[in-house]
């Protein structure tokens, strides 16, 4: 076995792989960007290396300085985890070259599944199911178009070295191809450098079930059973589970006897995922082989029993694979949900900034040991509270997996799980989450690729809050920051809210975040009686705070309610009844001294860089001007005045890289 190995990427697949390292003693290194100097993959290894800036084209994709760190710091191996150069033959070549092992598939392996043209050459002469296209080299227009025709529509244009959901056309019409054609070839050549395409007939309602396969370097392979990926969004994977629902025990043999002939055609060794398009009840067609560990590991590992990374890290030293095929075994079900920084009701746009609250249910980060135990909730994560969510990489905020007897006791705990998710900082797509798992397509398990866009309508549908309790521990909060005493307190405790031989009212006004509304809710005391009125309904209302931080409880009139509020300046984030709902305190102290100060505030809404400062200072400017223009997750943003007045100062300058909520000038109002 190794003794030191170079973990080749960032996140929690960085601190997933680290994780294994630990358990088997084996010392860890890390690398990292400028933007992860304290993120918490370098926290998790033994060691930790610079190799450039922030960006993925300064750092993780230059793997010349990765080869060097791992000289450098003696490691003999580099596992690559996926994305970045995991797929890469040059990174596998040079690694080699270097004699450091790379912890992956031989490079003509990586070579041969690259084109996914070549790729189903190689599944035809292994007689693995293709779904009927053309894959031929001949990429005349019309010559493609011809088959097209042939094929009938519609047919799906993919990139041949794509992968994504990028440089793909879905064709409904003859007279359609030739534009979709060139928008393909455009796309394919700009991400890929690559415009080759090949084109497949078009399934409707397609499930997409991949396997799982495992090879080693003495010529064994075993497929450790199926996973179900069907539900995405943009091509790009939302929840998976394993096993694939409704399989026969015969097709699931079918399917991993065909992705073990997939892998042994390419002579693989290490940890693939063989991914088909499936049709009906049992047909099933190839679609790619991914040559490394799929983010949708987890599920796999729960079923099993098994830790993939360690088997990866024995394969790589040329053991044996630790299993036959006959000693492999399915215990319950695993589901994974992808928790992402994200925006879903604005077509899933990335969201950034600081993780400023964040509390994931109840379970344990990567829970398998040597006994094979399993947590009903594991987390895989790659960020902490207080950490960024930043432009430069991919915005997954933790893996959420649970592992049930059944899928219906799956379900129940993902539900419970995604329940106690709190989140403050950047949008996420929790909610969403919680919407397709109790759906009923979802949870009967009618599951195919174009799920969440066939269910829109219902899965993006406005749903009825616990809106008058979140209010009463909102207020609850506030009156506690306020100095207000709990029911049962004694009043000589009390800054406010109590008068000698008198009653006290006070009006709480605030802005409901989500619907962007303003609203108000009376407070009152009359003796040792409080109530709270909102929309024309008075109650008594009685509230206390918990041990634990954030902890909240209150009675309005025969309701009883506990949960957590968080408070992010004047905002409460309130999080009850399985809930998340946030209230803005409408300060109308503080708006005032600010008015009377004269002091206007401009904050990033998120990190970027500043590429036009419109003013100088001494400008005087009216109510929206433009004043400053930032550049984040490849979108312009442009900071306007909120009030007239003058500038008095200007912070930044064109070129600079800001954090989330920097002031950027100072603006005095009228």
């Amino acid at each position: 076995m190794f003794n030191k190995i170079l973990i080749a990427n960032r996140g929690e697949i960085a601190c997933r792989v680290a994780a294994t390292c630990r358990r088997l003693g084996i010392a860890s290194v890390a690398v990292y960007s400028d933007a992860d100097a304290n993120a918490k993959h370098v926290a998790a290894c033994d060691e930790a290396v610079h190799i450039g800036g922030a960006t993925a084209a300064e750092s993780y994709l230059r793997y010349e300085r990765i080869i060097a760190a791992a000289e450098a710091t003696g490691a003999q191996a580099i596992h690559p985890g996926y994305g970045f150069l995991s797929e890469n033959e040059d990174f596998a070549q040079a690694c080699e070259a270097a004699g450091i092992v790379f912890i992956g598939p031989p490079v003509e392996a990586i070579a041969a599944m690259g084109s996914k043209a070549a790729a189903k050459a190689l599944m035809h002469a292994a007689a693995v199911p293709l779904v009927p296209g053309y894959h031929g080299d001949d990429q005349d227009a019309l010559l493609l178009q011809r088959e097209a025709d042939a094929m009938g529509y519609p047919v799906l244009l993919k990139a041949s070295a794509g992968g994504g959901g990028k440089g793909m056309r879905v064709v409904e019409r003859s007279e359609d191809f030739a534009a979709a054609l060139a928008s393909c070839k455009r796309e394919a050549a700009s991400s890929f450098g690559n415009d080759r395409v090949l084109i497949e007939k078009y399934l409707t309602r397609p499930r997409h079930v991949e396997v799982q396969v495992f090879a080693d370097q003495k010529g064994g392979a075993v497929y450790l059973f199926d996973r179900d990926c069907s539900v995405q969004r943009r091509h790009q994977k939302v929840l998976e589970e394993a096993p694939a629902p409704g399989l026969s025990g015969e097709l699931r043999r079918a399917m991993g006897e065909a992705a073990v002939a997939a892998a042994r055609a390419v002579n693989y060794v290490g940890a693939g995922t063989v991914e088909f398009i499936m049709t009906g009840a049992s047909q099933f067609y190839f679609m790619e082989m991914n040559t490394r560990l799929q983010v949708e590991h987890p599920v796999t590992e729960m079923v099993t029993g098994l830790d993939l990374v360690e088997w990866q890290l024995r394969v790589a030293c040329g053991e044996p694979l630790p299993l036959t095929q006959a000693q492999l075994k399915l215990e319950g079900h695993a589901i994974e949900a992808r928790i992402y920084a994200e925006h879903p009701a604005r077509g899933f746009l990335p969201s950034t900034g600081t993780l400023k609250h964040l509390r994931m249910p109840e379970g344990v980060e990567f829970s398998l040991g040597a006994d094979n135990s399993r947590a009903p909730v594991r987390i895989d994560s790659g960020v902490r509270e207080g950490d960024t969510i930043t432009p430069f990489y991919d915005p997954m905020i933790a893996k959420l997996i649970v592992h049930g007897a059944n899928r219906a006791e799956a379900l129940a705990r993902m539900s419970r799980a995604l329940r106690a998710c709190e989140v403050v900082g950047p949008h996420t797509n929790v909610e969403f989450l919680q919407r397709i798992v109790t759906s009923e397509p979802f949870s009967g398990g009618d599951l195919d690729t174009g799920l969440i866009e066939r269910h829109h309508e219902t899965l993006f549908a406005p749903v009825k809050k616990p809106f008058r309790e979140a209010l009463a521990l909102a207020c609850a909060a506030l009156l506690t920051r306020e100095g207000g005493t709990a029911h049962g307190a004694s009043p000589w405790d009390a800054l406010s809210h109590w008068r000698l031989n008198g009653g006290y009212t006070q009006t709480l006004a605030w802005r409901d975040v989500e619907n962007d509304s303003a609203f108000a809710a009376t407070f009152a005391r009359d003796g040792a009686t409080p109530t709270l009125e909102y929309a024309g309904q008075r109650d008594r209302f009685t509230w206390w705070s918990g041990k634990g931080a954030h902890e909240y409880g209150a009675t309005l009139g025969d309701v009883h309610v506990t949960g957590r509020v968080f408070v992010d300046g004047d905002v409460f984030h309130v999080f009850c009844l399985g809930e998340a709902q946030a209230f803005e305190w409408q300060n109308l102290l503080a708006h005032a001294a600010d008015a009377e100060h004269g002091e206007g505030r401009l904050t990033a809404p998120m990190p970027g860089k500043v590429i036009a400062v419109l003013v100088e200072a001494g400008t005087v400017v009216e109510k929206g001007t433009p004043l400053i223009v930032m550049e984040a997750m490849k979108m312009e943003h442009t900071i306007g005045a909120p009030a007239a007045g003058k500038v008095s100062e200007v912070l930044y300058a064109v070129g600079d890289q800001v954090a989330d909520g920097a002031q950027l000038l100072v603006l005095d109002v009228e």
